[in-house]
């Protein structure tokens, strides 16, 4: 990986990492900061369809597709690995096993779509919410391990609200319960949750076995 290796990228809060409707030159591993994948829509509005965390990889599809159909923007600071998308192919000829981590991640990027549409095609608002911020919770905690029962969580409520189809008003009253419910309290960009399993099984789903997945 470090001879695919060309340098490293930083994407100031904010800005795009990539733009839906266009090709890129390069793919990325996030190394540090956080961001959302969303998919802009014609009334001006956008449908998130991901938050980006450290370890994922980026750009895939525009490698694969030479298209973007949907945007990476910043939330903060990013520091992104960069690869050059032309060898793509010599990383599958050469190095299968890498390869395989790249499938596999696709792969995971498929599984939690087909998920998300599910929860939020069926789910009630505070199943939706749990859902989500049990994700992001596990996640992030394993990125960071010494973080406990709490991890940052610099997204806006109005992020969560477009990535689940809630109303910002009802975002904001279902998170109020789980709060004093003492399921999870999500102030001051962090997150606590001081028992995951009894979050989780708030969403009414069953057990969500952990999977390692690749770091390219």
């Amino acid at each position: 990986m470090q001879t695919l290796k060309t340098g490293e990228r930083h994407v100031r809060a904010g800005q795009n990492v990539l733009s839906a409707g266009e090709d890129s030159d390069m793919l990325y591993t996030v190394l540090d900061g956080l961001g959302l994948r969303s998919v802009p829509l014609p009334d001006g509005e956008r449908q998130v369809v991901g938050f980006v965390l450290p370890g994922d990889f980026l750009g895939l599809q525009a490698g694969v597709m030479n298209e973007m159909d949907h945007s990476v923007t910043a939330t903060t600071d990013m520091i992104l690995c960069c690869f050059p998308k032309t060898r793509l192919w010599d990383l599958f000829r050469n190095c299968p096993a890498r390869a395989y981590d790249i499938t596999h991640l696709a792969a995971r990027e498929e599984s939690l779509l087909g998920e998300a549409l599910s929860v939020i095609g069926q789910k009630a608002a505070t199943e939706r919410v749990a859902w989500a911020l049990h994700k992001l919770f596990v996640r992030l905690r394993r990125i960071e391990p010494s973080s406990g029962n709490a991890v940052a969580l610099p997204y806006r409520q109005q992020d969560l609200a477009d990535a689940l189809g809630l109303s910002l008003v009802h975002t904001n009253k279902t998170l109020a319960r789980l709060r004093d419910q003492g399921l999870a309290d999500w102030s001051a960009r962090r997150l606590v949750v001081p028992d995951p399993d009894r979050l989780y099984a708030e969403t009414g789903l069953d057990a969500d076995a952990y999977r390692p997945r690749p770091l390219l």
